[in-house]
């Protein structure tokens, strides 16, 4: 079992200064910030996924790279882009959340394919177009004739991606896409796609099922799959179920979660071995919107503010060398609650994040480093070494498993940087 982490260009910046919330007036990004696998203690994953949409845009914009970025990429390739150990796996896809709402796809076959020889990927999934939905009981006469025209889009988009593939002679390993709206749908596309010749095929559209419904669909597949034919899982993380997966023939799968769950999630922010923390949110006056507004409006002392907020941060800092209580710090906090209108309070939350202290026990070489800045939800440049934090996590969870077992040694290996 392999796990690969989707790029949306995460790094974060080994020179910022915390003390005062800014970056070296030297900094260059692409040259001096660092993504996950330069700076955790052991490397969180076997591989990383590359979105075309990602990378070039779509439909509905320009992507999350720049153009110098952009050019780069094509220019070097993906493995010295991402300066990425011998052992880290490339797969690129097309991102097709990204134009989910088109009628088609917006790129031709050989668009797609052009990307992935040009950026030197080990893998490729085909253009595929995800369907909008799940009913188990539907069948080809009573599904939405949408659904199933998306599927026709998807089969026969792979048919075509294969034979470019074959007639371009790419190096790159070609990986289909199947998309379906019920276990026997799933299984129809993966049937097909066996016939055109694939060995690895990808389910797509299953990031919103539950788990009990990707296990029934993975059992129908069982049912028709041949034996060297490998499953990927798009967007799929579910830890306590990998084992059952794997035994259904999925190899490898692909997910975000953990890592936006330091940024995104209400309560989940700072994951451990045995549970998760909240993290202590400590906003910044020049930064919070409503608060500028309350301010501008007369509601707020501007200067109370900037003042509660600093002294946040010290005592929080103070706690971490023993110089400052819990109380302290909680009482501080809750004052700056109140300045800022919160209305939902997190200071229960916070005591047992305070108490516990969990980043002074973490061994993800991130921690170590930073202390209670991992616990302070602020700015991208935390909020990320905390996602960063959360991956290490993950692996770890993962390579305890026996389905990782054999890729334990060669993902663990390479030397932190920063």
């Amino acid at each position: 079992m392999r796990f690969y982490f989707p790029d949306s260009q995460d790094l974060i910046s080994p020179t910022y200064d915390f003390l005062h919330d800014e970056y070296s007036p030297l900094r260059v990004r692409q040259r001096d910030d660092l993504y996950a696998h330069e700076v955790l203690a052991r490397v969180p994953y076997d591989g990383i996924l590359v979105s075309k949409a990602i990378v070039d845009g779509s439909v509905n914009g320009a992507g999350k790279y720049s153009q110098a970025q952009r050019q780069r990429l094509y220019r070097r390739g993906v493995r010295n882009f991402f300066r990425l150990p011998d052992n880290i796996a490339t797969i690129g896809d097309c991102g097709a959340f990204n134009y989910v709402g088109e009628y088609e796809p917006p790129y031709t076959v050989d668009e797609v394919v052009d990307f992935y020889e040009g950026c030197g990927f080990d893998s490729g999934i085909s253009v595929d177009h995800v369907i909008l939905g799940y009913d188990a009981s539907a069948t080809d006469d009573t599904v939405d004739p949408a659904w199933k025209e998306r599927q026709d889009i998807t089969l026969r988009l792979a048919e075509d991606f294969r034979e470019a593939v074959d007639r371009r002679k790419c190096a790159f390993e070609p990986v289909a896409s199947a998309q379906g709206w019920s276990p026997q749908s799933y299984a129809d596309s993966v049937r097909e796609l066996q016939k055109l010749g694939y060995r690895r095929i990808a389910l797509g559209g299953m990031v919103p099922l539950k788990t009990p419904d990707i296990l029934a669909c993975l059992e129908c597949i069982a049912d028709i799959r041949d034996p060297d034919v490998e499953l990927h899982l798009l967007g799929v993380t579910r830890v306590d179920s990998m084992e059952r997966f794997a035994q259904f023939g999925v190899t490898s799968f692909d997910s975000t979660s953990a890592f936006r769950q330091s940024f995104m999630d209400d309560r989940d922010n700072y994951h451990t071995a045995s549970g998760t923390y909240v993290a202590v949110r400590v906003p910044q006056v020049d930064g919070n919107v409503t608060l500028k507004r309350a301010i501008l409006a007369g509601h707020v002392s501007q200067r109370d503010a900037l003042r509660t907020e600093r002294e946040c941060l010290n005592r929080l800092r103070r706690l971490d060398e023993g110089k400052a209580t819990i109380d302290d710090v909680i009482n501080v906090l809750a004052d700056y609650e109140s300045i800022i209108g919160v209305k939902n309070s997190r200071i229960h939350a916070y005591r047992r994040t305070l108490e516990d202290a969990p980043w002074r026990r973490c061994q993800c070489g991130l921690c170590a480093q930073h202390g209670v800045e991992m616990i302070i939800f602020r700015g991208t440049e935390r909020n990320k070494r905390r996602g960063f934090h959360n991956m290490s996590v993950l692996a770890a969870k993962m390579y305890a498993l026996p389905a990782f077992a054999a890729n334990r040694e060669a993902t663990i290996q390479g030397s932190a940087r920063g």
